[in-house]
């Protein structure tokens, strides 16, 4: 008797050992957003004309079924969730994953398919990228390094531009020091944005048909419309093939402001 309770109670501890250890933790968001080695997908979803035939009392479990399974994968990957529809007639939503691993990313969209919700989805387009360490700013003027560490004013950046970008094969031909150079001049227009339009860089060559996606964040869109007409006067920029289609642009809405627009 006395044996079977000390089982009990050694069971019940491991129980709750497990249960509180990190395999059960939310994944670290700031880690993901900021650390090298972390790979982010871009899967871009049209909603089928099916799915607005049916009833709300039909749709409201559906969305339900999405929020659990948004909580199941917590400890695996962070989503972001951006609105295309009214600015896009090609897709209605897209969904941005950051993970360690590829993997976690796939079985996490392969589920989200799987989903009464998933059944109305196409998934017209997906990009994959890893983030990395600064190949070229480690080469730049020291006064250039400092001014790129100007923070982004605080507050909402509603907007989110992705641009998936291929680069020539005379881009790869040239050395690292001849890159670093030109690099240096694409960033100096950058530089009068920094604090109202947010990038992040991933690199895609060998994941995808593409050798970068740039994604971008802003509250003020014609100075993202600026910033982009400054990097296409450089130097660089010949060496980019035309860009354009595919393009992302969309808002920013959290799961249940994306999830109430489905079923409304």
């Amino acid at each position: 008797m006395v044996e079977n309770c000390k089982l009990g109670v050694m069971i019940l501890g491991l129980v709750t050992f497990l249960s509180s250890g990190p395999a059960f933790a939310k994944v670290d968001r700031e880690k993901l957003m900021t650390e090298a080695g972390v790979y982010g997908t871009f899967a871009v979803f049209r909603v089928d004309g099916a799915w607005w035939k049916l009833d709300k009392a039909t749709r409201d479990p559906a969305a339900a079924e999405v929020k659990s399974l948004v909580q199941k994968y917590e400890d695996k990957v962070i989503t972001d969730l951006y609105l295309l529809r009214g600015l896009s007639e090609q897709a209605d939503f897209f969904v941005r994953v950051h993970a360690t691993e590829l993997l976690y990313t796939q079985n996490f969209l392969t589920d989200f398919m799987a989903t009464t919700l998933g059944k109305y989805l196409t998934n017209t387009e997906t990009y994959n990228g890893l983030t990395k360490k600064a190949n070229y700013v480690p080469g730049f003027p020291d006064d250039l390094k400092a001014k790129l560490k100007t923070p982004p004013d605080p507050g909402p950046k509603p907007y989110a531009i992705v641009i998936p970008i291929r680069k020539s094969a005379d881009w790869w031909l040239l050395d690292q020091e001849a890159r670093t150079d030109l690099m240096k001049e694409h960033t100096e227009p950058t530089v009068a944005y920094l604090k109202t339009v947010k990038r992040k860089l991933y690199h895609s060559s060998g994941l995808d048909d593409f050798d970068f996606l740039t994604y971008f964040e802003t509250a003020k869109l014609d100075d993202f419309n600026n910033l982009l007409i400054g990097l296409q006067q450089v130097e660089e920029y010949r060496y980019t093939e035309p860009f354009g289609r595919p393009l992302l642009l969309g808002t920013f809405r959290t799961l249940e402001e994306l999830l109430n627009l489905l079923v409304r």
